[in-house]
């Protein structure tokens, strides 16, 4: 069970005493270079010219910052979250990397230049890093090599696809926004399944008729959990201070209407979580609520569902289920 315990950590190097939690009571999210930063130009000469050239182009670029990529907003205000609590400290974001730790050198030079507090990594030199998504305890692997983060689902670990988009840059407040679609990635696919062999009204016969059932947990149900869990930490802060500004906001936007709704009730308290916002759409378009919602990162197990007429909305397919079966 994730839990906030504080636990303290002596560091013989800067011989100070803090008050940190250990990794494994941490939200981790982990990231690939690749969805943090713009790597285009760099992958197009790994691409056309190979290896050697990719390395000797990262070292003459060395101390060249990269451009942002279109998770860098998501992950800055992830990481915002410490701000917040500077006692727990209750977040990490770790870098997964294909690169090598030679070629890995300037990935870290941007995350210092841009203040990241960005501290741990695996650079892989050109294999997957997703058998390590467990060993640092993530509840989520982002990454714009689709490869990998099918691999990465198929072995039962949580990830998600990173799809081009526009970058978005708020800096002028503090609020994380997150949203999620409900089956197949908060929940497993079994509705899913039942929708797929039957008609839209089998599918709500069969959800009432298992209305008091909670759903299995999906890809990300951890990380969402873990989400909710930490509003607990902000609910605490309003009890204390009627004034306090919440920084974490979460939503789920999901294709059910009623009668199906319950189950997804069901599920989140049978599970002891909520979100702040669920919206029922009842297959009408999720860009329509996305729009205005203007969540940092949307996750959908369904492509035909991550579109926005603006392109301004940073998107995550999640691959799984029979959503993404061939």
């Amino acid at each position: 069970m994730f839990s906030f315990d504080k636990i303290y950590f002596y560091t013989l190097q800067h011989k100070v005493m803090f008050m940190a939690y250990p990794i494994e009571k941490k939200l981790v999210i982990a990231i690939s270079s690749s969805a943090l930063f713009d790597l285009s130009e760099s992958q197009a000469i790994f691409t056309e010219k190979g290896p050697k050239a990719y390395k000797a182009f990262q070292e003459a670029n060395l101390d060249n910052v990269l451009n942002k990529g279109v998770a860098f907003p998501f992950i800055k205000r992830f990481l915002n979250i410490n701000k917040r609590f500077n006692v727990e400290q209750p977040v990490e974001v770790v870098l997964l990397s294909r690169n090598s730790a030679s070629t890995g050198k300037r990935v870290f030079r941007s995350i210092q230049h841009y203040g990241l507090d960005i501290t741990r990594a695996a650079f892989m030199e050109g294999k997957s890093p997703y058998e390590y998504i467990p060993a640092f305890n993530a509840s989520l692997f982002l990454s714009a090599n689709e490869l990998d983060v099918q691999d990465a689902i198929s072995a039962g670990y949580p990830a998600g696809v990173v799809l081009p988009s526009k970058i978005v840059l708020d800096d002028d407040e503090e609020e994380l926004r997150i949203a999620f679609d409900f089956d197949g990635v908060i929940a497993d696919d079994e509705s899913e399944s039942v929708y797929k062999n039957g008609e839209l009204k089998g599918f709500h016969a069969y959800e009432v008729a298992n209305s008091h059932i909670p759903h299995q947990p999906g890809p990300l149900a951890d990380l969402f959990t873990k989400l909710s869990l930490m509003q607990q930490l902000e609910d605490k802060e309003v009890e204390k201070d009627h004034n306090y500004k919440r920084i974490l906001n979460t939503s789920i936007v999901t294709a059910r209407s009623a009668p199906s709704h319950e189950r997804v009730i069901t599920t989140l308290e049978h599970w002891g979580v909520s979100a702040n916002e669920t919206f029922f759409l009842g297959g009408m378009a999720k860009d329509r609520i996305l729009s205005r919602l203007k969540p940092h990162m949307f996750f959908d197990d369904q492509k035909s569902h991550l579109v926005s007429d603006g392109d301004d909305i940073p998107m995550v397919h999640i691959p799984f289920g029979i959503a993404n079966r061939k």
